[in-house]
């Protein structure tokens, strides 16, 4: 170390040799210790520091003056470490990774499969803490991963850029990899469980489905107050259960994934990613959302907006979506004629104050408040499909007592159909807060404030429950009126008059 009186005032000294640059602890074996210099020197104590056996010569083929950067001691044998050596400061820039299973008398390179360029010097390396065998290595411009000891690195860049590795770690809780770069931050590589599971049997399958990890059920918090364009804030992984699929080839007739609960109801539906390797799709713990209620009818007073041939959204509607409660979950996944399953948990948020019973009885108000919303949804495509040929109908007769007959009949459908969406709102600029709440838009609030946390409904709750369903039931009774005794007579009076029915899909079963 230098000194202000002495040649230069430099008091740090990494730029000078014999700085022990890499350090590491055998997990398995007491007093065991391997660390490197920044002048290419190996050594190790096997009786915590009182004597060191100096291994450098050991190393094949290792040039002078390297930086011995990382060392990683095996978890699963005592005598196997793993080590890097940087020789970028003296113009090398070649990979040098070692392998040794004798405590350092003996050494392998191991750098098959590591394109050389000007940046592919490695800088560190680490052993998966589950399975034995599978390493990962950072080298200047990107991540490597090998499935057999070092035999053969394979890139595992996926979207990572391509900077220096700094530092790579596996959150062993939820099987994250975890690397740092130079100049580009902290990167994630979520659930390590299907890549760990890639052996030689599962390459030779067409199609394998890997065991997911369990998932948390938890509800987002208000953000903290910070600057929304702060370039620290990260992007959080995707909410849900992750689901792992491996397809030796992309398979006829596309993937489809099912979760059903621990009764064997389906509560979701997946459309699966087709392509050959690891596959993920993503769960957000919610159920199929309620039918959405698309009106093929022009806004009252806004004939100027006409509906796609697919119809527009109603506005003031939502899509209930049921946040799962925790439990077993059974995950199928559908591909290449074959059908594989696997058990999901989904896991309840420990800071959550709702007990597991409440949350049930939330979840149960919920699905019945879902199958008004399915109920009302298909009234009003019902009531939209005569409202649709009716105006056509009246467009196109003569008949003045046919005209009367469907201006009338498109008004009782009308008022009928108000009960359940407001006709009037255009969804655009501020019409919704002109107007009362109609029963599809109160059934959605409701269900909103039910579902807001962890707790079971209140007793407001039951009642206007109770009350909303209550109108539900004397709308669609009405509806049923309308189509047996007016629509029908509507119908005998075009009959009569050579013109075209007016034909509407039967109605479903009522949900209790």
């Amino acid at each position: 170390m230098g000194s202000s009186g002495g040649l230069t005032p430099d008091n740090i000294g990494v730029e000078y040799a014999g700085v022990v640059f890499g350090i590491a602890e055998s997990p398995r074996e007491k007093g065991t210790i391997w660390v490197g210099t920044n002048d290419g020197q190996v050594q190790l104590t096997r009786d915590n520091g009182a004597t060191w056996t100096n291994l450098t010569k050991n190393l094949p083929n290792l040039p002078a003056w390297g930086s011995v950067r990382s060392i990683a001691a095996s978890r699963y044998d005592a005598g196997t470490a793993y080590l890097t050596v940087d020789f970028h400061q003296v113009n090398n820039r070649d990979p040098f990774i070692y392998r040794t299973t004798d405590y350092g008398k003996t050494w392998k390179s191991i750098t098959a499969g590591i394109p050389r360029s000007m940046l592919s010097y490695a800088r560190i390396i680490i052993e998966d803490p589950k399975r034995r065998g599978m390493l990962y290595v950072g080298t200047e411009n990107g991540i490597y991963v090998s499935f057999n000891d070092g035999e053969l690195w394979q890139p595992l860049q996926n979207d990572l850029p391509h900077a220096p590795l700094s530092g790579i770690v596996v959150q062993e809780h939820f099987d994250d990899l975890v690397i740092s770069t130079y100049g580009r931050g902290f990167w994630i590589l979520d659930d390590l469980s299907a890549l760990r599971a890639m052996t030689p049997e599962v390459i030779a399958r067409p199609v394998t489905l890997f065991t997911p990890r369990a998932a948390y059920r938890f509800r987002p918090i208000t953000a903290p107050s910070t600057t929304y364009d702060d370039p620290t804030t990260g992007e959080n992984p995707r909410y849900g259960a992750s689901i792992n699929y491996f397809l030796k080839a992309p398979v006829a007739g596309g993937v489809k994934v099912t979760i059903a609960d621990a009764q064997g109801t389906v509560v979701r539906t997946l459309t699966g990613t087709n392509s050959a390797g690891i596959n993920r799709i993503h769960w957000d713990l919610r159920h199929e959302p309620s039918t959405e209620v698309l009106l093929h009818t022009s806004p009252m007073f806004a004939e100027h907006i006409i509906p796609a041939p697919e119809g527009r959204v109603a506005p003031g509607t939502g899509r209930l979506s049921i946040l799962a409660p925790p439990g077993t979950y059974t995950v199928t996944l559908a591909a290449g004629g074959t059908e594989q399953r696997q058990s999901l948990e989904v896991r309840k948020d420990p800071n959550s104050g709702g007990t597991l019973d409440e949350i049930n009885r939330q979840v149960r108000a919920l699905v019945a408040i879902r199958r008004d919303l399915n109920d009302g949804a298909e009234a009003v495509h019902r009531m939209e499909a005569v409202r649709v040929q009716v105006q056509a109908i009246a467009r196109v007769v003569d008949d003045p007592e046919v005209k009367r007959a469907a201006e009338a009949l498109l008004t009782q459908f009308s008022d009928l159909e108000m009960n359940l969406v407001d006709l009037r709102l255009t969804g655009g600029g501020q019409d919704g807060v002109r107007f009362g709440s109609k029963l599809l838009a109160k059934l959605n609030y409701l269900a909103n404030g039910i579902g807001s946390s962890d707790f079971q409904p209140t007793n407001q709750h039951g009642e206007v429950q109770v009350l909303l369903n209550g109108e539900l039931k004397e709308h669609l009774a009405r509806l049923d009126t309308l189509v047996t005794r007016d629509l029908t007579a509507f119908n005998e009076l075009l009959r009569a008059r050579n013109v075209p029915n007016v034909v509407i899909r039967p109605r479903g079963p009522i949900s209790d």
